[in-house]
């Protein structure tokens, strides 16, 4: 059996049997080619009987919560199907680690391009209203995600309560945690205390429930190469169940402008739109 990319991390006799136990289509399994993005988790893209599978399993070097990451992307997938929000498609799971020694799924192959990597394609590039348009499809896709009822989908359980009242402690807590790090000399950062503070004292005393990506900006979602629409938001590691405004929040505050292009890798993105923009289309599409 052909099996040129990480043998080690996947065994491609044992995959090839739990997919045979599946009905997840026949014969070998060829084409394995290792996927760019995301740095936390290992992708690969191969095929069986037609058809274009990824893989997604924790990394060789796993964290102590690397497979339960790995059983929480597979559920929150699972519960996007025939919803509005653009996702990969979930096929299979396997929570336990008995197959390749970690928790893994198989989800479909998205057909889209990586901004934060690959750089814009033409037109894109070139394109002042495909750019507009791919904010707004961003803000679409989470707008979308926000109005799920999460229990109706069966992710009732997928968060603890009190998901705003956790942030800042468990952020200066992260913080803080780095000063025990052998070697570690420290990272001046004056205001940290401050912001603390301040988003404490104007933590909104209501808010609505819902799921949250978690961790969403340009470089976890798949354009369309033939629109400016999303092919599919990515890397759901970090979803749970908390305010969507989070996700919003996040990606006003790492969305690329004129002052700041690093972000797409010196392309100019002269075309996309502000964040007032971004704001006024998520209030448009969302009840919150």
């Amino acid at each position: 059996m052909a099996w040129p990319v990480a043998s080690e991390l996947i065994d491609p006799i044992a995959l090839r049997a739990w997919m045979d136990g599946r009905h997840l289509g026949s014969g070998e399994l060829t084409n394995a080619a290792l996927l760019v993005g995301g740095t936390q988790n290992f992708l690969m893209r191969f095929n069986r009987s037609d058809v274009v599978y990824v893989l997604r399993r924790p990394p060789e070097h796993k964290r102590k919560n690397s497979d339960e990451t790995m059983r929480r992307e597979s559920r929150v997938l699972a519960a996007l199907a025939g919803s509005d929000v653009p996702h990969p498609a979930f096929i299979a799971g396997e929570p336990s680690l008995e197959v390749i020694g970690a928790a893994f799924f198989l989800m479909d192959h998205v057909d889209g391009f990586l901004a934060t990597s690959e750089g814009l394609p033409q037109p894109h590039a070139s394109d002042p209203a495909l750019q507009h348009r791919m904010g707004l499809s961003m803000v679409e896709a989470i707008a979308a995600l926000g109005a799920i009822d999460h229990e109706a989908v069966g992710l009732a359980d997928f968060g603890k309560p009190g998901y705003l009242e956790r942030q800042v402690p468990r952020w200066r807590g992260q913080l803080e945690s780095y000063s025990q790090l052998a070697g570690y000399t420290g990272v001046q950062l004056p205001a940290a205390d401050e912001l603390g503070d301040w988003l404490e004292a104007h933590r909104p005393k209501h808010w609505k429930t819902g799921i949250i990506h978690g961790d969403f900006h340009i470089a976890n979602v798949l354009f369309s190469y033939e629109s400016g629409d999303l092919a599919a938001v990515v890397d759901w590691e970090l979803a749970t169940i908390g305010d969507p405004l989070i996700d919003l929040g996040q990606l006003l505050a790492m969305w690329p402008s004129e002052g700041n292009p690093a972000s797409l890798h010196g392309v100019n993105p002269g075309g996309f739109c502000s964040s007032d923009d971004l704001l006024h289309h998520y209030a448009d599409n969302s009840e919150r």
